[in-house]
């Protein structure tokens, strides 16, 4: 099981890397970390669970975060609606996006990163996501609003970039042009 001595913080030169693809089929290794990645969002937003074992609650955890470098994710968020979504995928990548931004007007934050981090982070307002679940199955998901904000902060992470890298340094709390405002 994955706890809190298991993620790797800022300054880690896994986050900085980006992720090599997951070779399909993929061994039974690989499906053991990406379970591992989904039981540990999945035991974070449990309030005993989290409590007993010192978990920080998240909504998605990505393979560099566990200082293993392959292109893993895992999320378990709900949208406005209260839809679960609870995805485990190796090899994600966002294959077509909206123009129009969002961000999430409490900023964002990250199970890897110690500190607060005020700002608003533009992201795409909606994305599709190709990746393939723990049986090797292809799965396509179109996503909008919250789901597609964790999405894109994880697949982030496959490629070396943390949430803070898109905001704006000058003023954190500039309005982004036309962009969604999402409630978490």
């Amino acid at each position: 099981m994955i706890t809190m001595k298991d993620i790797v913080r800022e300054g880690h030169p896994a986050l900085r890397q980006a992720a090599v693809e997951v070779p399909m089929p993929p061994s039974d290794e690989d499906k053991e970390i990406l379970k591992s990645l989904l039981e540990y969002v999945v035991n974070s937003q449990n309030p005993e669970i989290a409590a007993e074992y010192g978990l920080r609650p998240g909504v998605g955890l990505a393979a560099p975060q566990i200082n293993v470098s392959k292109k893993m994710l895992a999320v378990n968020v709900v949208d406005e609606k209260e839809t679960l979504y609870s995805h485990a995928l190796f090899n994600p990548k966002i294959i077509s996006h909206s123009v129009e931004k969002a961000y999430l007007t409490t900023g964002e934050g990250c199970l890897s990163v110690d500190r607060q981090v005020p700002g608003f982070v533009p992201r795409y307002a909606r994305v599709t996501v190709k990746g393939w679940n723990i049986e090797g199955e292809e799965v396509k998901l179109r996503l909008k609003g919250l789901p597609a904000i964790v999405f894109q902060h994880e697949i982030d992470h496959l490629n070396g970039i943390m949430f803070y890298d898109h905001i704006n340094q000058e003023n954190p709390f500039e309005p982004i042009p036309g962009a969604l405002a999402v409630e978490r």
